[in-house]
């Protein structure tokens, strides 16, 4: 068995990879029917998967099993500045990857994001929730949702949100690292949504790939918070003497507007191969223990 792991040097992409090849993570054993298999990272460096000639022509060479597409341009403010690329990326480049996938033969894992709906929910979003993207990434999100559906008949698209890991920028390396250097810190305490450990959600990842319960899937830490609520915890768990203070989203000067409610369900998981996510607060105080 052969997979492709599109984005392969951000958080996520990292991680699979690495879950891939360590056979192991947090949660459990990897399984074994991917021992003898190959893994292939790829990057922007490698091929623009924005265009459909070179992703057609790498993916028949490469003649994959699997397609994991963990690449995406995800920088929220820098999409309403910047639409088109955002939607080259991420709705074009989930586009190409599922028109390559089909013609091989091979599943396509899609990651998408809680930014696809509206916020305005109180109860955690399912998965056949209607869908209403506020910001231009999240319409590009969601288009590229709807591409893998179009043009891929063997597709998992598996939504996640407020993501951390060892690689690349995240929440929680922003609040550890300005925590320490300031001592005082203000977080806004209007937005709800699910932290999630980065080897939690490529264990999952891996673990349906082998299977053929295609759909659309949430995959998220257990337990919501506000991005206040988190970053306390952040600075209690690493032990900073830091204040932080809850501030309202109106405080900040930002081009894109979030959601303000955007906790997911992972109801698809428990329904089929099993959702073994960790609450969030234990996640977070696993990876904190490791990386301080």
């Amino acid at each position: 068995m052969r997979i492709i792991v599109a984005g392969s040097s951000g958080q996520l992409g990292t991680e699979i990879i690495s879950g891939f090849k360590k056979g192991i993570s947090e949660i459990g054993e990897i399984s074994k029917k991917y021992r003898k298999s190959e893994i292939i990272g790829i990057n922007s460096r490698d091929i623009d998967i924005s265009n459909l000639d070179k992703v057609l022509q790498y993916i028949e060479h490469a003649k994959p099993n699997i397609i994991i597409n963990t690449a995406a341009y995800t920088n929220v403010d820098g999409c309403e500045e910047n639409s088109d690329m955002a939607f080259k990326v991420n709705s074009l480049g989930a586009r190409n990857l599922a028109v390559a996938a089909e013609k091989v033969g091979a599943k396509l894992i899609h990651i998408s994001t809680d930014y696809v709906f509206d916020g305005s929910s109180n109860i955690p979003y399912k998965e056949y929730d209607i869908t209403k993207p506020v910001s231009v990434y999240g319409k590009s999100k969601l288009l590229g949702e709807k591409y893998v559906q179009d043009f891929c008949s063997k597709y998992f698209i598996v939504r996640t949100a407020w993501l951390y890991g060892d690689e690349g920028k995240n929440f929680v390396k922003t609040i550890l690292k300005a925590a320490r250097e300031k001592g005082y810190l203000e977080v806004v305490n209007d937005q709800r949504g699910n932290p999630t450990n980065v080897e939690d959600l490529a264990y999952h990842i891996l673990k349906i790939a082998l299977t053929d319960e295609y759909g659309i899937y949430h995959c998220t830490g257990n337990g919501e918070c506000s991005w206040y609520e988190f970053a306390c915890k952040i600075v209690e768990y690493a032990e900073i003497d830091c204040v932080v203070k809850p501030i309202t989203s109106d405080k900040l000067d930002r081009k894109a507007r979030r959601p303000s409610y955007s906790c997911l369900d992972n109801m698809m998981l428990r329904c089929t191969v099993g959702d073994e996510t960790r609450n969030w607060n234990e996640a977070l105080k696993s990876f904190i223990k490791r990386n301080i």
